[in-house]
């Protein structure tokens, strides 16, 4: 006789089951979606001349369109009354596909509510940023979405970001789902959006471009997505042998490395401008101009302030670097672009000389992760501390979009692997500035 058939017999249906879970559990893993960053905006102040005055927001419904990067099969909004000092009440919130990114007009067969918690209103606190719920919502990489809010009472501090490059519309009343608003108001500034993100399988993941006006885009052409890292996204979507992976644009005006302008300094915005984004893989780095040109804007500096200057410089690069290394981010710097003729720094040689010294920095090997050198590829070669005549959007700082695209066009493809399958990647200490 033999020994205990029934337990057996349970034992065999037992591991059977436990099979096919695991074999059911792996393929689950391998083909879940993940949420990744399509679009941001870094998230400051409204400056009083960007912001909307109190009765326009009152009661209002305002409408804006961005333009994503990566496409998924659901998105996720992200609010903000990051700079608010009192909680900010929304009472809906809607996404849809827009008839043209110059009109207020969406299809409304999109029309799509969105929920907070399973809610069509939320209150976001002082300070804070929001998420909405996952939303089924299918986009495609390279598309635009309006997002239509409304507003019952305006917040006395606006957090947004005015160097939209793109048309918003405000209105009275409730009007979320209406398919047009032909009597809005129109302003260039976007306001309590700071993101969206959608759901891809695989391996993709974003990059994030941090920088100021010229990564922000100042010369770009409104409504028309020229802008280096809009150009940067259309190259690696064209590059279709690759994972996909989406450029997030976060970009300020005036933005310094070392002090706050109209929007806090690029180290003090670090964690929820680079380290909070969904996914994000590579971190490209285009910030120091403003440090420089803002050092003898008003006054001449001393030898030692210019040291100084570009010593420090230097260290906020290095902390960057640190601070993203600890969240598994390859860091790409990119060379200060010339401005000798800027009709707003005006610089000498001593700023010239400071130019030249970090750009060196930024191209010597160990510092950096690996580099794209902007410097030479926008500079006059007759007269190498100006723009080139046709790169230039006229005041000898920013570029025009050719020069935008010139950038877009320098940025290796290469730089965007993992670290072990790119030599310009190190994981070396870094020396210290010399």
């Amino acid at each position: 006789m033999q020994p205990y058939p029934m337990f057996r017999t349970y034992l065999r249906t037992s591991l059977c089951r436990l099979l096919l879970f695991s074999c059911a559990s792996i393929g689950l893993v391998q083909g879940q979606s993940k949420w990744v960053g399509s679009w941001a905006a870094s998230q400051q102040l409204v400056e009083p001349r960007n912001s909307l005055a109190g009765d326009d927001l009152r009661d209002s419904t305002l409408r804006q369109i961005v333009h994503l990067s990566l496409g998924g099969a659901e998105l996720r909004l992200h609010l903000s009354n990051r700079f608010g000092t009192a909680p900010l009440h929304f009472n809906s919130i809607h996404i849809a596909r827009p008839v043209s990114v110059s009109s207020a007009k969406i299809d409304r067969s999109s029309d799509k509510a969105l929920t907070f918690s399973g809610k069509a209103e939320v209150t976001v606190p002082a300070g804070a940023d929001y998420i909405s719920d996952a939303a089924v919502f299918p986009v495609r990489a390279l598309s635009d979405l309006t997002i239509t809010l409304h507003v019952e009472d305006p917040p006395t501090s606006q957090t947004g970001h005015p160097g939209s490059r793109a048309t918003s519309y405000v209105v009275h009343g409730d009007l979320v789902s209406a398919a047009d608003l032909p009597t809005a108001q129109k302003v260039e500034h976007w306001y309590f959006i700071a993101g969206v993100d959608v759901t891809v399988p695989g391996d993709s993941a974003a990059i994030v471009t941090l920088g100021d006006s010229i990564t922000d885009g100042h010369g770009a052409t409104t409504d028309e997505n020229n802008r280096w890292p809009d150009q940067l996204a259309r190259r690696l979507q064209a590059a279709s042998a690759r994972p996909p992976l989406a450029v997030l644009n976060q970009g300020i005006g005036g933005n310094r490395l070392l002090l706050d302008g109209l929007g806090p300094n690029a180290l003090a915005r670090l964690d929820q401008d680079v380290l909070a984004q969904a996914e994000v893989r590579y971190l490209m780095v285009l910030e120091g101009i403003n440090d420089i040109g803002t050092l003898t804007r008003d006054k001449d500096a001393s030898p030692a302030e210019h040291e100084s200057l570009v010593q420090r410089i230097v260290g906020a690069y290095e902390q960057i670097v640190t601070r993203a290394h600890t969240h598994g981010i390859k860091v790409i710097g990119a060379t200060i672009l010339p401005f000798a003729g800027s009709q707003y720094y005006h610089p000498g040689p001593a700023s010239e000389a400071d130019r030249q010294a970090v750009n060196r920095w930024i191209r010597t090997p160990g510092h950096f992760d690996a580099f794209v050198d902007f410097d030479k590829v926008t500079r006059d070669p007759a007269h190498p501390d100006r723009l080139l005549p046709e790169f230039d959007c006229g005041d000898h700082l920013h570029p025009s979009p050719g020069g935008y695209g010139a950038m877009a066009s320098a940025v290796p493809l290469s730089l965007f692997r993992p670290s072990t399958e790119n030599h310009h990647a190190t994981t070396q200490p870094r020396t210290a500035p010399k």
